[in-house]
């Protein structure tokens, strides 16, 4: 098979391999079949350069169809099928939390303080690990309410009108929070899926979760999944937060940590 570096993987590469595909007429299928072997990145950064044949192969659609079919990338509804499939591909290859600073680790840095009841918000050493996890931080709540946001703009972070309305992603929201030991408290999130003038179209907005005091202090997961929510999203909004129960002074209330909000091209594996 040809090595990477043989199919363009350089500048001064490229140009050889110009010449070379030109007298030698390899067949377009078994160029093919070696694109689809090497990084996607690659091909499209350096094969794509090579010759006006390899760029019309590797701009293809059937080309990002064939590498979603054997990376296992397929569509939720065969209705649903993307105008670009290279987008479609890196998108479902490149899944992301959209949320920034979800780990506390910039302190309150990226996220809007809607409430800062009671004493406000503050960064804590986590008193017990996640699952699978090894996070040391997590943000607390205080007597009064705490709410903290953030609003996602989704074209800003890749996802085009068009992407989003054809094919009308799943979107993952998680959330951890956890109670003190020794107090009352309780936890609140609501997302909100915005149109382009930030007007709600879904909304995920559960009962708040109440813990007694003397609890077991254990870390519990929220996790909920936009499914057809119609056309026209443009902006997330991610809300949650909560306050302890008791009223007490300084930051008893519910913990907050590792949240979440993915956009989900491919099916689920």
């Amino acid at each position: 098979m040809l090595s990477c570096e043989a199919a363009g993987m350089g500048q001064s590469t490229s140009h050889q391999i110009h010449s070379d595909a030109c007298r030698t007429e390899v067949p377009l299928a078994v160029v093919e079949e070696i694109l689809l072997n090497l990084p996607a990145e690659h091909v499209v950064l350096n094969c794509r350069l090579v010759c006006q044949e390899w760029k019309e192969l590797v701009d293809s659609a059937s080309h990002w169809r064939e590498r979603c079919r054997r990376e296992g990338f397929e569509l939720r509804e065969a209705s649903r099928i993307p105008n670009d499939w290279r987008l479609f591909y890196f998108l479902s290859k490149k899944r992301r939390n959209l949320l920034k600073n979800p780990r506390a680790e910039e302190k309150l840095n990226q996220w809007k303080l809607v409430e800062t009841g009671g004493q406000g918000w503050k960064i804590e050493e986590n008193f017990a690990p996640l699952p699978n996890d090894t996070n040391d931080k997590c943000f607390a709540t205080s007597y009064g309410m705490c709410l903290k946001e953030q609003l996602i703009d989704l074209k800003k972070e890749g996802y085009s009108p068009a992407f989003m309305d054809q094919l009308q992603p799943d979107i993952k929201i998680s959330d951890w929070y956890a109670p003190r030991w020794d107090c009352g408290s309780f936890y609140r999130i609501y997302v909100e899926l915005l149109d382009r003038k930030k007007k709600p179209i879904s909304k995920f907005e559960p009962d708040p979760v109440y813990f007694e005091q003397w609890n077991d202090q254990q870390w519990c997961q929220m996790t909920h999944v936009f499914k057809d929510y119609g056309p026209g999203v443009r902006f997330i909004r991610f809300t949650h937060g909560g306050q302890d129960t008791q009223y007490w002074a300084g930051w008893y209330g519910i913990r907050v940590i590792n949240s979440g909000v993915e956009i989900c091209p491919a099916a689920e594996k």
